[in-house]
């Protein structure tokens, strides 16, 4: 049981502690070593996908414009999961033409490791909004961007590490990686227009013939 508890404190909270603190050591562990789990990035996005429903729900009430009651957590979860979807398959898609070293398997583990500082920093800020005052909220919110920013942090370490990039490469994969998420969904949201179209076309049909016969 204690080496049980050794190994999930080191999974969890140590090995990604040490990546965010030493990310070319820690990113290069991550690669050459396999140190880095498929498992535990999982658990990582699925604790964001929460993480923002319960932003939603909890967040201090001077600063929460959202009414609980319109939260919809399969929506929530869905954006999580068509956001990070698309980064790591445009992200792959666009770094397999610059030569990358990274695998779609590291791209997903990189990603899911990266919001471990939006995870550590983000539910404890969430809860402490509601203790604090309009005045005081100012330290919230910089709370907030340090997680932000220490998860950016990690995910441009992350990339530059596991496809063994330089600054300049890295800079460029990202931006063009951004491209490609913008014309995945172009042509996502224009297959689903066309399934619409042809759906609302099938109907207009079978409404026509029942009015006949």
């Amino acid at each position: 049981m204690k080496t049980k508890l050794k190994r999930i404190w080191f999974d969890y909270i140590r090995f990604p502690k040490y990546i965010m603190l030493h990310p070319f050591d820690g990113f290069d562990e991550f690669k050459r070593y396999k140190k880095g789990k498929m498992s535990v990035a999982l658990i990582f996005i699925a604790l964001y996908a929460f993480f923002r429903i319960f932003t939603y729900q909890n967040e201090g009430f001077l600063i929460n414009e959202r009414n609980p009651l319109m939260l919809n957590s399969l929506q929530e979860i869905f954006s999580v999961v068509l956001l990070l979807g698309l980064f790591t398959i445009g992200n792959w898609s666009v770094t397999t033409l610059m030569e990358g070293k990274g695998s779609f398997k590291e791209i997903v583990m990189t990603t899911g490791y990266a919001l471990f500082p939006l995870i550590i920093i983000g539910y404890p800020s969430v809860i402490l909004s509601n203790f604090l005052t309009m005045e005081e909220m100012a330290f919230y919110q910089l709370l907030m961007g340090i997680a932000y920013g220490l998860t950016a942090w990690m995910l441009f370490m992350g990339i530059l590490n596991i496809h063994q990039y330089g600054l300049g490469k890295t800079i460029v994969a990202f931006i063009l990686t951004v491209v490609a998420m913008a014309v995945m969904m172009f042509f996502g949201l224009l297959f689903f227009d066309l399934i619409q179209q042809f759906i609302e076309f099938i109907a207009s049909i079978y409404e026509e013939l029942n009015l006949r016969y």
